[in-house]
């Protein structure tokens, strides 16, 4: 029986959302604070990898999540042009041999309905204020006013959370030097399945979300280190782009991108905090202790497992300091790897796209095979 009766997640994101479910399934009572006043999304489509849908399924989401998404097989890796001249997988995770295409919105709306189910209380348009960590438990104020005692805070709040320059610091993340846009699309009666292509000075690719919608995805070195763009602009610059693709799957999208409020263009920020990501009785999951790129598109799948293995450890009987540290052995070493091989890939893109020789030994499909094959194992 664990000895941790009621838990404040702040940030009602994937990985927040999971935890809440996991620690209702030990028996543990939840609330979840949201700055946000409504759930209002943001992103356009998600790749749920085999180790991802494991994780899931022990939350019993994955098959929900498979059933109103879009499952496929081989990437087809493809010229600029079209030209097919690879294909990519991934390998099983147990009963699980296949990447999903999912909305964002709809996975949330699955975890969300999950956890209201399961009796997570949800307090939206307030965060954390202030934070008296101590040993035994946590006194929060909060933005409105309002105030609790609470023997564990998790911190899942993303890049930029609150949890974690309030106890740790002010930590900022380091934009890379790359973006990703995104951008949805009716379905294309020609996806079969996941394409990518790689241009000169881009990637781009196409991913179903379910039988009638699809995204694309195109990954730029924007050339700056103010990555801001303004609204006006993201139209054309997705645009300029897209263009450089003759591909049809690909320039036939380019007029319907029309919608400067659709397009989701995000700067790529890392950040890694040291072990280990508590203190006291406060404690990160997800990009608030480990921020990663999508180079290898596993940002959301290590925050999923992050909540899971926090569970896990929360729900036995153990010390808190124990249950804490376990999830540190547990999580650190998986992270930091995804981490790691996210930042070197987009190095090397980057190489490639001005026309650099990479460095010696460099092998991306290497690279690839190496770190997935490292995601089947247990977490």
């Amino acid at each position: 029986m664990s000895s941790i009766k009621k838990v404040l997640i702040v940030g009602s994101g994937l990985g927040g959302m999971s935890l809440g479910i996991a620690l209702r399934q030990a028996g543990i009572e939840v609330e979840i604070v949201e700055i946000n006043k409504e759930f209002n999304v943001y992103g356009v489509g998600i790749l749920q990898q085999p180790n991802q849908l494991r994780a899931l399924d022990t939350l019993g989401l994955a098959d929900a999540c498979m059933e109103r998404g879009s499952l496929y097989g081989l990437l087809k890796m493809c010229t600029d042009s079209g030209h097919e001249f690879g294909k990519s997988g991934v390998p099983p995770v147990g009963r699980f041999d296949k990447n999903n295409g999912i909305s964002r919105k709809v996975y949330h709306e699955i975890l969300y309905e999950k956890a209201v189910s399961m009796g997570v209380t949800i307090r939206m348009g307030l965060t954390v204020a202030e934070i008296k960590n101590n040993k035994t438990s946590v006194g929060v104020k909060f933005t409105d006013g309002s105030e609790g005692v609470y023997q564990l805070v998790v911190g899942a709040d993303g890049v930029r959370s609150k949890v974690r320059s309030l106890v740790f610091g002010n930590l900022k993340p380091q934009y890379i030097g790359s973006s990703v846009w995104r951008y949805p699309f009716k379905r294309s009666p020609d996806l079969d399945t996941g394409y990518i292509f790689y241009g000169k000075k881009t990637k781009a690719g196409i991913v179903a979300m379910n039988a009638d919608m699809m995204y694309i995805f195109v990954v730029a070195a924007e050339g700056d280190d103010n990555p801001h763009i303004p609204d006006h602009e993201l139209v054309p610059r997705l645009k300029a782009h897209l263009s450089e693709y003759p591909a049809k799957m690909v320039a036939d999208l380019v007029e319907q991108v029309t919608d400067p409020q659709k397009v989701v263009y995000r700067p790529l920020e890392a950040l890694l905090l040291p072990d280990p990501w508590y203190k006291n009785r406060v404690v990160l999951i997800g990009d608030a202790a480990h921020a990663t790129i999508p180079q290898l598109g596993s940002g959301a799948a290590l925050a999923v497992e992050d909540a899971v293995v926090l569970a896990e450890e929360l729900a036995k009987e153990q010390s808190v300091e124990a249950a804490l540290k376990t999830y540190m052995k547990r999580r650190f070493e998986r992270c930091k790897m995804i981490c790691d091989a996210s930042l070197t890939l987009a190095e090397w893109e980057q190489m490639e796209w001005k026309n650099l020789p990479l460095p010696e030994g460099a092998n991306v499909g290497m690279l690839y095979g190496k770190t997935f094959g490292a995601l089947t194992a247990p977490i």
